[in-house]
């Protein structure tokens, strides 16, 4: 691949990673609000989600990271 496209490609592929996630987090995060259970009992659930979603956003962002400086050269 030419460099202008891989790089064109890896920051796209990014951006619609990044809008997939937030909007699968928005759901998930909406879906356990609107669930009948006090607010206690829906934080660890929110949070965990969070915490996956975001952490593999985190490694594909990174793997495509590696998979750029790779192909640099």
């Amino acid at each position: 691949m030419k460099k202008e496209t891989l790089l064109l490609t890896v920051t796209w592929t990014k951006r619609v990673l990044g809008v997939i996630a937030f909007l699968l987090w928005v759901a998930v995060i909406f879906s356990i609000a609107t669930s009948s259970a006090p607010f206690a009992e829906q934080a660890p659930y929110c949070m965990g989600s969070t915490m996956l979603i975001f952490g593999l956003l985190t490694a594909a962002y990174k793997g495509l990271d590696y998979w750029h400086l790779q192909n640099k050269v």
